[in-house]
């Protein structure tokens, strides 16, 4: 059966009615999950399938059937792993249908249908009793039910209902323990992603600076856990203030409590300084001794750095201080861990935690709009103070003092930057309520409000009232919108300039002036696991989980590429760079298609594993800014990538020859076509 699903075109503006597959919801999930990543998870599965048998050897050695609950089984293979250990039957929770579906088939396939049954509901609906799902209370509890900080996706609610109501008392669990770590720093890089710096501007009448508003720079900033790939931020960009502090553990063999609470540890400081963000990542112990340990520490912390696994579902956090404080070496202070049931925050105290009424905090929120509105990447970019001056250094070509100025981007400064460099009139376009309080704020800060005029609505929808009968003779952008996920997404500026024609006047400039397509072939050190079939995990065969994943990237929009901070996923560069399409801004979108095509040679030997694309924005003739490369890559293939901006990677389907390891002359050919009608560019490489 198809459906109709309504798409906010992000490159047009448009809203869509696409006629889909009813199970296209199903489909989006599994083709962008980490399904893949976990299976390849050797370290992850290891780890388990050891505390899994040592588990059942316990319950055994007491002269007990081992009976098993799994929740969240996934494919089936913890439960699959436990009966291989000699469990006598497993329950395996899954609320995902087509998960739940895919592990019925697998536990078929494999034999084990006979000892584990799939439950798909969500835990706290399963029942025991006579007539319920199971018969009764399981005595081993086997989960995997964690993300990149621990409790976000609802382990701690999972737990304590299950202790309540669906596993014996001092059961035994698998993992038995988790531990979270703390490390206190001062980053400039990283605190830049989470608060408004001063921006300077060099003009004809001297510097001036653009200042943030007193509640922007006071706000505590957004409550959502910033996840990196933490192995990937070079020590020169952060100073440790403190030692790796173990803040709490949960045991999972006893009952477990989602309530809020605080956990505070009393440190010394190690050198002296700001202190702006805490690291923090965590570590489970499968046996209750502690021997089997998986752990997300990265490469400074980690007991083996050499032995390290690379895994992209479960990361490291970056949180930000509300406040940056200034720390002493050798001064006692408490860094305090606050955790509700999904999210986790930190504070630092000044005396004991028992002694300060303040340390039970509200979970922090933010009440300036900027956090709202910016995410981290866009606050690095706006901070960029060297992004900031090549824009000065282009619009010093450009402006007269008698131009009428135009920007269109959410929640641009750019506004700020033609006022300060002399331009007679100055307007920019807000389309959402947030852009335009966050805009008047910062203007007010600035004793701007009375010289840039904000017009509240979408830009295509300008009339000559709102420009109050002036032609602009300057379309500024940068461009960004927040609706863009891909790089490309962000030529809705071009459909705007094209909407805005009639209120441009005789000789208007634009700028950007123009844009192009660029594309790089590479290898990925680890990015790869993603998208590769499993085949085999620890001896079961879950091929029906790559059949299933591959059709669902069949699907139309999981066939596109897929955004990716590449400064977080090494690769090298196979083949060079080049050109695939430029689009003129100072021309109307056209009418007909854009099309290029043609075979790039590989230079370098290695696995092909995808094309990265990205797009370069042409401010005038000698001024450009990319969201891609920033520099050529080096003689082995090193790419250096803009860490403010998302590059858009196309994995490569089938997999590339396994003889393209060998060397040797190698080609790739791509077609690409760009619809102006819809905005979608379609490409595919072979």
């Amino acid at each position: 059966m198809k459906i109709f699903c309504s798409r906010a075109n992000p490159t047009t503006g448009s809203v869509e009615w696409l006629e889909e597959d009813e199970h296209y919801d199903y489909h989006q999930e599994i083709a962008r999950s980490s399904y893949a990543d976990m299976l390849h998870d050797k370290d992850r599965n290891v780890k388990y399938y050891q505390g899994i048998r040592a588990a059942v050897s316990r319950v055994k050695d007491r002269g007990q059937k081992a009976l098993v609950l799994d929740i969240g089984t996934g494919t089936g293979l913890l439960s699959m792993m436990a009966v291989t250990a000699g469990a006598d039957f497993c329950y395996a929770i899954e609320v995902f249908k087509p998960m739940a579906d895919a592990a019925v088939k697998i536990v078929e396939k494999n034999g084990f249908s006979d000892k584990i049954k799939v439950i798909n509901k969500h835990s706290t609906e399963v029942t025991v009793g006579p007539e319920g799902d199971m018969p009764c209370r399981a005595n081993i509890l086997v989960t995997e039910l964690f993300d990149t900080e621990l409790i976000g996706e609802g382990a701690l609610p999972s737990y304590e209902h299950a202790h309540r109501h669906l596993v014996e008392e001092n059961c035994e669990a698998v993992p038995h323990r988790a531990t979270v770590y703390a490390q206190l720093v001062e980053s400039g890089r990283m605190w830049s992603w989470n608060k408004l710096f001063p921006i300077h501007v060099q003009t004809s009448l001297g510097e001036q600076v653009i200042v943030p508003p007193v509640d922007v720079e006071s706000c505590p900033g957004a409550p959502s856990v910033c996840d990196i790939q933490l192995n990937q931020v070079s020590p020169a960009d952060f100073t440790v203030l403190s030692d790796v502090l173990p803040m709490f553990s949960i045991d999972f063999s006893k009952q477990v409590s989602s309530s809020a609470a605080c956990h505070s540890r009393r440190f010394e400081p190690l050198t002296s300084g700001r202190a702006q963000v805490v690291l923090s990542w965590w570590d489970i112990e499968m046996d209750p001794e502690g021997k089997i340990k998986c752990t997300m520490a990265p490469f400074w912390a980690h007991s083996d750095p050499e032995e390290m696994q690379w895994r992209d579902h479960w990361m490291q956090c970056v949180y930000f201080l509300p406040q940056e404080e200034p720390v002493v070496q050798g001064s006692a202070l408490y860094l305090v861990a606050h955790h509700d049931d999904y999210c986790v925050w930190y504070s630092l105290q000044r005396t004991s935690p028992e002694k300060n009424e303040r340390v039970r905090q509200m979970r922090p929120v933010c009440d300036c709009q900027a956090h709202l509105l910016w995410n981290r990447p866009r606050f690095g970019e706006i901070n960029d103070q060297d992004r900031t001056d090549r824009y000065v250094q282009a619009l010093r070509t450009v402006l007269k003092p008698d131009s009428v100025c135009l920007c269109v981007s959410d929640g641009s400064l750019l506004s700020v930057l033609a006022h300060h460099l002399g331009v007679e009139q100055v307007f920019t376009v807000e389309s959402s309520a947030a852009s335009h309080k966050l805009l008047r704020k910062i203007f007010k800060a600035n004793h701007l409000e009375d010289k840039i005029n904000i017009i509240e609505k979408r830009p295509e929808l300008l009339t000559n009232e709102d420009l109050q009968g002036r032609k602009v003779s300057l379309l500024l952008g940068e461009p960004f919108f927040t609706t863009s996920l891909l790089p490309w997404h962000n030529l809705y500026f071009w459909y705007v300039r094209t909407a805005v024609d009639q209120h441009l006047g005789p000789g208007a400039m634009v700028m950007p002036q123009a844009a192009s397509l660029h594309a790089v072939v590479v290898e990925f050190r680890d990015l790869w696991r993603i998208r590769s079939p499993c085949g085999d995990c620890e001896g079961f065969d879950v091929h029906i989980m790559d059949d299933m994943i591959k059709r669902a990237l069949d699907f139309r929009e999981s066939r596109e590429a897929e955004p990716h901070p590449l400064w977080e996923y090494p690769c090298r560069s196979l083949s060079e760079p080049w050109q695939i399409l430029t689009f003129d801004f100072q021309q109307p979108v056209p009418l007909q298609p854009l099309c290029a095509e043609g075979t790039v040679e590989l230079r370098r030997p290695g696995q092909s594993h995808a094309a990265v694309l990205w797009m370069e924005y042409h401010l005038t003739p000698e001024c450009t800014l990319s969201t891609g490369l920033l520099e050529p890559a080096d003689p082995e293939g090193g790419c250096c990538w803009n860490p403010h901006c998302k590059q858009a990677v196309y994995f490569f389907s089938p997999a590339p020859d396994p003889r393209a390891l060998l060397g040797g002359p190698r080609t790739v050919s791509y077609a690409v076509e760009f619809h102006p009608d819809t905005g979608d560019i379609i490409m595919e490489f072979r």
